[in-house]
């Protein structure tokens, strides 16, 4: 393979790598309730409890339990137990026998909101199951005003960190070739980044968790109290205030660098390596307030999520930096500074492309259950076009590289110093398209580890009522869900024959797993209603979204076999 052809070919590689998001993010998955979810009590609860993966705060949590005419018989705001920290405690009225809807709205350590409804019967004899009037169980965080505020601070504080490094370290030799060449637009670039960090994180906080909290962000009264007690706000305030310590750590050390000096000082190393420390730390906090906190090993996690951030920097910091440095030297230093500054930018955007190729293909690994969660889930449907929008970028790169930089080196000016410019307005452009698709996926639920039983999936159906035949060694399944739809009674019934006979007195037991979030097992045994026939009503289907229906059966005096079947539930 050529030199071209295997620099491109890395370049490539890389779009895939950056298409891993700069910090996953963490959501709350309710793992038990009490009463159980489509359970029976035999005497009325005094409270429902609701326990999930990791603490959430209650003061945020909305529940509500409603009989079949709708009254409800919440009597007192959610608390958190005292006994379990992720659990929540609303207390209920006395309950008289019969079916009861829990609807439930929680946010996640990482600020993302999550819904549920489920149901429950207090017996001995609750009647059957009516069909309940479902809330909406879908909300999210990805909506075009918070991403586009959470996009405007990762820019900022990448930009403010990557246009750092680029000033101080790469630039720093230019001025002893170019002494009176002025380096104050590439300043005055990182002061405006720091600057709309700085302004833009607050307001996000703001806007965040008053939609988290159902109110107006304008009511700052009761807004404010609220940032503290959540995990979300307390990670975004430290964001804050690490920015705020870098912004004074790199504004020293540019007060006190002198370029034109071959050596630095003390006060000029000192000055430079507090700042990137302070970038280091920076840099750390998005993935310590996101999954990577919580994926395992997490100290694999957060260091990848700390390199896709730290070369996303540099590559971002370095291209706005070349667009800034082109347009503040003079014409009569223009070619020379990016003969210069180029074939050096190139030098380190290569091995960052190395760094990202390894650090997302692990990140790939650790996220996503399935490789058909690229193409099944929106997250992936994200990485996707993430991952193009890239390619478009690196193509540009490989561009620069391989053309433009030859050429300065040749002293071939002409118009390849337009022809630079616009490539790297371009890759700029396509690169920052991607950072709001990497703020996108922080708002979107990573796909449930649960997604990967799709794979062994006989048949996918619904939504809507389900007749549908599958075959697997050499029995014949006949399986219908009527009506299919969440939080009610559903009728769920399987016929099973070989070679056209019923197959009779076999045991056959029905468990239900959410794919879309991490619910725990449910699991029924179906009678015989019939030759062959077994069925089983139960309102398992507790949330809307995607379930996997495992049949176990066990002929009479035959070995036991299963199917799967995904279905799709609506409300």
């Amino acid at each position: 393979m050529s030199r071209c052809r295997r620099i491109t070919a890395w370049l490539a590689v890389a779009a895939v790598a950056l298409a891993c998001p700069l910090a996953a993010s963490a959501h709350a998955y309710l793992v038990r309730t009490v009463p159980s979810a489509s359970g029976l009590v035999g005497g009325s609860p005094t409270s429902v409890q609701l326990t999930f993966d990791e603490v959430v705060e209650p003061r945020f949590a909305i529940v509500s339990v409603t009989d079949a005419q709708g009254s409800q018989e919440v009597v007192g705001k959610p608390t958190r137990s005292t006994t379990d920290p992720r659990t929540i405690v609303v207390p209920i009225r006395h309950v008289d026998e019969g079916w009861y809807l829990v609807y439930w709205r929680a946010i996640s350590a990482d600020g993302h909101p999550v819904r549920g409804a489920f149901t429950f019967a207090v017996g001995p004899n609750p009647g059957p199951a009516p069909q309940f009037a479902v809330p909406s169980v879908s909300e999210s965080v990805a909506t075009p005003g918070l991403v586009g505020f959470r996009t405007v601070v990762f820019l900022a504080v990448l930009l403010a960190v990557g246009l750092f490094v680029f000033r101080v370290v790469l630039l720093r030799p230019l001025a002893a070739r170019l002494p009176d060449v002025s380096f104050r637009s590439v300043d005055r670039a990182i002061v405006i980044a720091t600057a709309v960090g700085l302004a833009a994180t607050p307001l996000y906080v703001d806007v965040a968790t008053a939609r988290f909290a159902l109110r107006s962000p304008f009511d700052l009264g009761a807004v404010l109290p609220l940032v503290h007690v959540s995990a979300f706000g307390r990670a975004f305030l430290d964001l804050e205030i690490a920015l705020a310590l870098f912004a004074v750590a790199a504004g020293a050390a540019l007060w006190v660098d002198r370029s034109g000096r071959s050596q630095r000082t003390i006060a000029e190393l000192l000055a430079t390596a507090g700042a990137l420390v302070g970038a280091v730390a920076l840099l750390l906090i998005p993935g310590a307030a996101g999954h990577a906190a919580q994926t395992a090993p997490r100290a694999v996690a957060l260091g990848l999520d700390w390199l896709h951030l730290a070369t996303a920097a540099l590559w971002l910091g370095g291209l706005v930096g070349l667009m800034v440095l082109a347009i503040g030297l003079g014409i009569e230093h223009r070619r020379e500074g990016l003969a210069s500054i180029v074939p050096r930018f190139s030098a380190v955007a290569l091995p960052s492309v190395v760094v990202l190729l390894a650090s997302g293909v692990w990140s790939s690994v650790l996220h996503l259950p399935t490789l058909g969660a690229l193409w099944q889930t929106s997250y992936g449907q994200t990485i996707i076009v993430k991952a193009a929008l890239l390619l478009i970028a690196v193509v540009a790169a490989a561009c620069n590289l391989l053309r433009v930089r030859p050429r300065l080196r040749s002293h071939t000016v002409g118009r390849e110093v337009i022809l630079l410019r616009r490539l790297v307005g371009l890759e700029t452009v396509v690169v920052i398209g991607a950072v709001v698709g990497a703020s996108l996926l922080t708002s979107l639920a990573p796909p449930a580890k649960a997604l990967a039983l799709e794979s062994k999936a006989l048949a996918r159906v619904g939504p809507g009522e389900v007749a549908h035949t599958v075959k697997t060694g050499g029995y014949t399944l006949r399986f219908v869900a009527a009506p299919n739809r969440a939080a009610v009674p559903n009728a769920f019934t399987v016929d099973v024959s070989r070679n056209g006979t019923p197959v009779r007195d076999a045991a056959v037991k029905l468990s239900f797993t959410m794919l879309d979030m991490e619910m725990g097992e449910q699991q029924y045994v179906l009678t015989e209603s019939a030759a062959g026939r077994y069925t089983r009503t139960a309102p398992a289907l507790v949330m809307v979204g995607h379930w996997a229906l495992n049949f176990t059966i066990t002929p009479r005096g035959g070995r036991s076999f299963g199917a799967l079947i995904v279905d799709r539930a609506g409300g």
